[in-house]
């Protein structure tokens, strides 16, 4: 039998912040497109729609406060890699004329005991980062 380890147990919290994340944006209106999608350049967590609007979504799981909030938890790397996946999707899906933004969901605590939920709309503005997909 095989024993859990850390990366299991990060992978269980990580899947458990998401689905916390996605069930408070479907009660806030928003309309789940895709979790996961998966490229070779990486991962992007949601995207779903708002008011006609693509939103990209990243979730952030944080167990403790120690980390800073949601505006810290995606960092400028992380934002231009986030615009690229943005891109190969709204390319793959021949999308590229929709408007579209990007959205930070930080889950601090434990989503099984009721974590907390910090949402920035609009986190970051893509033009800043390279061309806006």
């Amino acid at each position: 039998m095989k024993m859990p380890d850390a990366s299991d147990s990060r992978h269980r919290f990580g899947q458990d912040s998401e689905a916390m994340a996605e069930q408070f944006l479907l009660a806030k209106g928003y309309r789940i497109v895709a979790r996961n999608v998966r490229t070779q350049l990486g991962e992007l967590d949601i995207v779903a729609e708002d008011k006609g609007v693509l939103v990209f979504i990243e979730v952030k799981g944080r167990t403790t406060e120690a980390f800073g909030g949601a505006l810290l938890a995606v960092n400028r790397r992380k934002q231009m890699k986030l615009v690229q996946l943005a891109s190969q999707y709204l390319a793959r899906y021949h999308l590229s004329d929709r408007p579209c933004r990007f959205d930070v969901v930080l889950v601090h605590g434990v989503p099984s005991s009721g974590g907390r939920i910090e949402h920035l709309q609009n986190a970051f503005d893509a033009s800043v980062n390279g061309p806006c997909p």
